[in-house]
């Protein structure tokens, strides 16, 4: 098991010092039921852009969701275990399940062929960094070995992480909120348009 994470929320007294608003264990942690041990940390989160700096409420109260908010950022720590033959084999329908928990099956972009069972695709950049743990990044064509101090730039590709080793690993993920490249855009639709005949 990974250790937990602490979070150190920073605000403004009525002077416009600085103070410690909260220090802490996050107060949302969520176990993903049909993946079992893949727990979603979540750190904090913004809307709009540029977002307010105040000493608004805590934005991880309230249910998961994978993507981030429009125009916003979501910021958050995921331990994924490793890939069992058992959850290899499930299906599309069982990962619907597992989107669903995370706030978007719709993300879920799974086919008969794909790759790995939790292929997904969300319109926004990425930053994922292993902080512990090896994973290997898949994508439509290809796929990449990580290690610790590993970064990875999604920018709005269809992928899935999977973890082929013996033991958890923790990612650390920054989302921001995108739209897609006007060319980009035109060949995801003819893409999809071309599966589903």
């Amino acid at each position: 098991m990974m250790p937990p994470i602490r979070r150190i929320v920073t605000g403004h007294d009525s002077r416009g010092r600085a103070i410690v608003a909260s220090d802490g264990p996050l107060p949302s942690v969520v176990e993903i039921k049909a993946i079992p041990g893949t727990v979603f940390h979540e750190v904090w989160s913004t809307a709009g852009s540029p977002p307010w700096v105040d000493n608004g409420p805590d934005p991880t109260a309230g249910p998961l969701m994978l993507p981030p908010p429009e125009q916003g950022t979501r910021f958050r720590f995921v331990d994924i275990p490793p890939d069992t033959q058992d959850f290899l084999a499930q299906g599309a329908s069982k990962m619907q399940a597992a989107f669903s928990e995370t706030g978007d099956a719709n993300v879920s972009t799974v086919q008969s062929d794909s790759p790995h069972p939790l292929m997904h695709r969300t319109e926004s950049i990425d930053y994922g960094v292993v902080i512990e743990g090896e994973m290997t990044l898949i994508l439509d064509e290809g796929e990449v070995a990580l290690a610790p101090g590993s970064v990875v730039i999604q920018r709005g590709t269809n992928h899935a992480w999977a973890n082929r080793s013996n033991r958890v690993c923790r990612m650390l993920f920054v989302l921001i909120d995108g739209t897609y490249d006007s060319a980009i855009a035109a060949a995801l639709n003819t893409s999809m348009e071309t599966e589903t005949r």
